[in-house]
């Protein structure tokens, strides 16, 4: 797994990103690509922002048990994959605004480093390595922009 915490990596995304167009079509899933842009900032928005609620209880034990392997797990994501419903776009995004906005998450947590995420608590998940948290962000990105083309 590439380190989102490295510069170069994180050069590489936005590279990516920047070869993303607001017609590139998609190989597989419903999303468009504005869609995706804003669907992969989501993540940062329950890390950054105070728009999510976090899951509690009954919920966030069932999700550490069967979902949390699968987004902090090395095994690639199988296309057309279920997502969590705070994570479901389907109203029409911009595509330069959720661009831009994605790049800057992405800046952000390399900026901040892999220190700051260490034990760092998920709005799902728990308490996270910094290796977890490295794996579910540089994972995501990737999945997608493959899906993209990019």
């Amino acid at each position: 797994m590439k380190d989102i915490f490295d510069a170069a990596v994180v050069a590489e995304l936005v590279e990516r990103i920047n070869t993303l167009t607001p017609s590139t079509p998609a190989k597989w899933g419903k999303m468009n690509v504005a869609q995706m842009l804003a669907h992969c900032s989501v993540t940062y928005e329950m890390i950054f922002e105070d728009k999510h609620p976090k899951t509690s209880g009954f919920v966030k034990f069932m999700l550490k048990l069967f979902v949390k392997p699968t987004v902090v797990g090395d095994k690639p994501y199988k296309n057309n994959s279920r997502t969590a419903p705070a994570f479901v776009i389907v109203d029409e995004r911009v595509f330069e605004t959720e661009k831009v906005r994605l790049i800057a998450f992405i800046q952000k947590v390399q900026g901040l480093g892999g220190a700051y995420f260490n034990n760092k608590e998920s709005h799902s998940f728990g308490k996270l390595t910094t290796k977890e948290w490295n794996t579910m962000f540089y994972k995501h990105l990737d999945y997608h922009l493959g899906q993209f083309g990019a």
